[in-house]
C-alpha cells in the first residue's frame, strides 16, 4: 500500500500512519488486477460518521474504472457499517478526484487553507461529504 501511495501521491501518507489503519475502527479495501494489488482505500467509522482517510490507484492503473469501483465499495461499506455520513478531502489541485467525488454525490461542504503541502508551499484541502441512505 505505501509503495502505490508513493507512487500515485505527491505527499503520500507515511508507513507508519499506514499501519495504524489497521485497527478496530478502520477498514482497508484492496482492488486486484491478476493477483497484483491496483490499488486501495482506507474507510474510519465511528457510529454514524465515517471518513475516506485515503483512495489511491496505481499510476499503471489508472484511467481503467478502478477508482470509481473502489468508491462504490467504499460507500457500500459505510452503509453496511451503519453511517448515515461519508466525509473525505482532496486536494484543490487534484481535479481527477474531485471528478469521482462529484459523480458519486459528493458535495463540497468547507476548505482548509493550506492544508496540503506542495513543492512550492501549500494548496486547499476542499471538505466534501456523501449522505449515505440505508
Amino acid at each position: 500500500m505505501a509503495h502505490i501511495a508513493s507512487l500515485a501521491h505527491s505527499h503520500p501518507m507515511s508507513l507508519s500512519t499506514i499501519e495504524t489503519c489497521f485497527g478496530s475502527l478502520y477498514t482497508s479495501i484492496g482492488v486486484y488486477l491478476e493477483g497484483e494489488l491496483q490499488g486501495f482505500a482506507i474507510l474510519h467509522q465511528i457510529f454514524e460518521d465515517a471518513t475516506l482517510m485515503d483512495i489511491c490507484i496505481a499510476p499503471k492503473s489508472q484511467g481503467r474504472g478502478l477508482g470509481h469501483l473502489l468508491l462504490l465499495h467504499v460507500i457500500a461499506t459505510a452503509c453496511e457499517g451503519g453511517a448515515e455520513t461519508l466525509f473525505l478531502e482532496v486536494r484543490e489541485s487534484g481535479v481527477a478526484a474531485k471528478a469521482l467525488y462529484i459523480r458519486d454525490g459528493f458535495k463540497e461542504t468547507g476548505r482548509r487553507k493550506g492544508y496540503y503541502k506542495t513543492e512550492d508551499g501549500s494548496e486547499d484541502a476542499i471538505l466534501m461529504e456523501l449522505h449515505l441512505s440505508r
